[in-house]
């Protein structure tokens, strides 16, 4: 199956563009996009071209209707996991569909329900951060605020070592170096010689050694919390048998970097944006104040402008602002032809963005996520991913984004004192997000 009526983007043309691809691919990816339509293709040298599409459609085909014809690609399955693992994101097939049915039961509403006290009084401890009238860079505070969640709320654990804070560290060696091998793969000779890929396997390797202290001083302690180490720790698989200290690593090490990555940097996107409106921070601040903590699940079902601002957030810088599939057989929708064998790159970024699917496209407008306007949005909103591979803590990280936004614009008068940037790497992060803090 040839696919001669999509443009393809010669490998010259990258290699004539590697700096500023290096730096950031969104603006070469958006130059093709004005100039080539929906979906266009990119030639590296060898292989099938990659296609590249901000078409919802073809997104949703690839991510639902005709799921089964679709793998994760070697961007996840080779380079990510070599460094994360063979978990929940990075892996593929059978192996994949029993560890989601493993884990799904931990992110039930219900028994995120039952996690919302842990979640509130850790959101509200890590908050003392910002304290009086400061002007801060949110950016850490979010960081270290997500990554506290997270090991509080799901694996119960207070980093008395500071081990946490050294997986944080870890995390960012390890993206800054993926990064690299990733958009730059005709240097992967330089990475080793070197000595860069050598550096950031053994970052791989102390994240694994200092996750495994977690799951042993569990396994070695009397306490069973309900949490989600301990249903990992207990949970059988049809034979009978349990979870490798591998297997629960591979997992362990997937749920805090996915699971407190996205959250920092929607949270920070979400803080520099609201600063930027009083009106917008006065109605979140509305809500906020009729916030029972003696009654989070009920209270927080009634922060609907506040979710409707992370939402909004959401769509103007999706953490998650990519994903990509492999074909397995020849396929056809919308127009494209893809081959077997054909690596796909959905660009979300670019559907959230596109002026045929959004009113003003650019404009943060929390409004245009109420309940009247969301069924027209809904075919082009992708915040989480689609289909059976959707984000699996997607409620956890709703719930905690809510919680502290509304707990921020409650305390705090804010206002913005730099100009949104982005950072695209695996997921997009902000750079510099300085805010100036008034205590109300």
């Amino acid at each position: 199956m040839n696919n001669s009526t999509l443009h393809k983007v010669s490998f010259l043309k990258v290699l004539l563009n590697t700096a500023s691809i290096l730096k950031n691919p969104l603006p070469f990816h958006h130059a093709n996009f004005t100039k080539y339509g929906n979906s266009f293709s990119i030639s590296l040298g060898k292989g099938n071209p990659i296609i590249f599409s901000r078409d919802p459609v073809l997104a949703k085909h690839i991510l639902q209707k005709n799921n089964k014809n679709y793998i994760k690609s070697e961007l996840q399955t080779h380079y990510l996991a070599k460094y994360i693992g063979n978990g929940l994101l990075t892996a593929n097939g059978n192996y994949w569909l029993q560890q989601r049915r493993l884990i799904q039961p931990a992110f039930h509403k219900k028994k995120l329900e039952s996690l919302m006290g842990i979640m509130f009084s850790e959101i509200k401890l890590q908050l003392q951060e910002i304290s009086g009238n400061k002007t801060l860079d949110v950016f850490p505070i979010m960081n270290d605020l997500a990554f506290n969640v997270v090991a509080k709320s799901l694996f119960s654990y207070i980093d008395k070592e500071n081990k946490i804070h050294r997986l944080q560290e870890i995390t960012e060696g390890i993206q800054e170096m993926l990064i690299k091998e990733l958009r730059q793969p005709f240097k992967k000779w330089w990475y080793k010689l070197n000595g860069s890929l050598q550096r950031a396997k053994q970052l791989s390797v102390e994240a694994r050694v200092i996750l495994l202290e977690i799951i042993q001083e569990r396994k070695d302690s009397n306490s069973t919390p309900d949490d989600l180490l301990q249903m990992l720790l207990d949970s059988r698989y049809e034979d009978g048998s349990a979870m490798t200290n591998k297997q629960l690593i591979d997992e362990i090490l997937i749920l805090f970097i996915a699971g407190h990555e996205t959250t920092s940097n929607a949270l920070t996107f979400s803080l520099q944006l609201v600063a930027q409106d009083a009106t917008i921070q006065k109605k979140i601040r509305e809500e906020a104040r009729l916030f029972d903590p003696n009654d989070i699940l009920s209270s927080i079902q009634n922060l609907t402008y506040t979710k409707q601002c992370i939402e909004e957030t959401l769509r103007l810088y999706p953490p998650a602002y990519f994903s990509d599939r492999l074909s397995l057989e020849d396929d056809e929708c919308n127009g494209v032809k893809i081959p077997k064998n054909t690596q796909v790159l959905l660009s979300y970024y670019e559907m959230h963005r596109h002026q045929d699917y959004w009113s003003n496209p650019e404009v943060f407008d929390p409004n245009r996520f109420q309940d009247d306007n969301k069924k027209e949005y809904s075919a082009s909103y992708f915040p989480f991913g689609a289909g059976p591979r959707m984000c699996i803590g997607n409620n956890f990280a709703m719930y905690e984004m809510m919680l502290t936004l509304a707990e921020v614009i409650k305390n705090y008068e804010l206002e913005s004192l730099s100009k949104i940037e982005i950072n695209p790497l695996i997921t997009l992060k902000p750079k510099s997000a300085i805010i100036k803090f008034k205590k109300l």
